[in-house]
């Protein structure tokens, strides 16, 4: 696959089919993960995945509290908002994340894979989320959609480490845990606020000096390219 076609299409993919990803394809995904840089070349991380369905029917209703906490406190304001103007860009935008989000929440146990990401002594997250980010663009070149997320270590990390037996004395700071499986929807193009719109360069607020009102991938055709 073309690097920029996996940048550029590597959305967070939560609706998944329950089928059960190869073995082998979980290896190339997980080597490519290592292959990351790490601060110092340190690699204090650890990977846990899970597909079993007793561990995942653990962590199923944990999830699916977490979810309602974040709809009830982080995202409350957005949610009365889009509830108050439901017909605004806006507020479709946000309520097709939040259906998505919920339907993984709903859905958790019949998601194929789970990756647990675990760094040692950092809570900062800097030495591990590179190696995911890895991890998840080599599962789009296998085609596996993925999805990251932190709401378990907001909430019920305590909980996750005791289930999935994390030593509790050994600094393993539970990072992120990212859902893994075959989309039931199609790769594109995320939408997103240009980059010349949230990028400043040599001082804060300071115009970056270029505008990219389109994605720069696929490449624009010329008519030299149809002919």
């Amino acid at each position: 696959m073309d690097i920029h076609e996996a940048l550029y299409t590597t959305r967070a993919m939560r609706r998944v089919k329950p089928d059960p990803i190869p073995e082998d394809v979980q290896a190339r995904i997980l080597d490519a993960a290592v292959r990351a840089p790490s601060g110092g070349n340190a690699q204090t991380w650890r990977f846990l995945l899970v597909d079993d369905p007793g561990v995942k029917a653990q962590l199923g209703p944990l999830y699916r509290e977490a979810m309602g906490k974040l709809w009830q406190t982080i995202y409350a304001a957005k949610i009365a908002a889009a509830e108050a103007d439901p017909e605004s860009a806006e507020s479709k935008q946000f309520m097709r994340v939040k259906n998505s989000s919920q339907w993984l929440a709903d859905n958790f146990e019949q998601v194929p894979m789970f990756l647990f990401g675990f760094n040692q002594h950092d809570s900062t997250g800097g030495s591990i989320f590179p190696s995911v980010w890895s991890a998840q663009l080599a599962a789009r070149a296998e085609g596996v959609g993925s999805a990251l997320t932190a709401v378990l270590g907001i909430w019920h990390r305590e909980d996750v480490s005791r289930i999935l037996g994390v030593p509790a004395d050994e600094g393993w700071h539970m990072a992120c845990c990212v859902s893994f499986g075959y989309p039931t929807g199609r790769w594109a193009v995320a939408p997103r606020t240009s980059a010349h719109e949230v990028a400043y360069r040599n001082g804060w607020g300071t115009p970056v000096g270029f505008e990219i009102p389109a994605p720069l991938w696929p490449a624009p055709t010329t008519e030299g390219d149809r002919k």
